[in-house]
């Protein structure tokens, strides 16, 4: 087994766990439309980026499918918006609120640069990192917004944590 298989099993693993204890049984029909949510939307995107060849994923899982990485866009940045999501700080102020919102994209982007550097599972072509960080912060603000409308609706209009 290759390096890269290994970090993407890995990281599948981890992503899964991730989601099982961060999402308590209360809210597991939210966790599930925000990770629904998510995987339309980076789906979408991760196609267009990889179509347009901005980013190449020289390893990936169905490479006669899909130029994208179906393991990112479907299952990884799906399942660490339900993390966003399910533990935000909505009782700890907004400063606190925007460090959670800062904090996300910037060590992804730290792990998805360092993956670029040393794998083989990621390629920038006409990509930076400070791209990557935008997107996954305006993609967060949207599965915020998203998650926050849902909540709403479903409780009558009362935003509950």
């Amino acid at each position: 087994m290759t390096k890269e298989i290994i970090i993407v099993i890995a990281v599948w693993i981890v992503s899964g766990a991730l989601v099982v204890l961060s999402t308590p049984r209360r809210k597991i029909r939210e966790a599930l439309v925000v990770f629904l949510y998510m995987q339309m939307l980076t789906w979408f995107f991760g196609l267009l980026v990889a179509q347009y060849r901005l980013i190449e994923y020289p390893v990936r899982e169905f490479s006669y499918a899909t130029r994208s990485s179906f393991s990112f866009e479907f299952f990884i940045y799906p399942a660490i918006c339900v993390v966003f999501n399910m533990r935000y700080p909505q009782t700890k102020g907004i400063v606190r609120g925007i460090l959670w919102y800062l904090f996300f994209p910037s060590w992804m982007t730290a792990i998805e640069k360092l993956i670029e550097d040393r794998t083989r599972l990621i390629d920038y072509i006409h990509w930076e990192w400070y791209w990557t960080w935008i997107t996954l912060l305006i993609t967060f603000w949207l599965s915020r917004a998203f998650y926050l409308w849902f909540i709403q609706e479903r409780t009558g209009g009362k935003r509950r944590p």
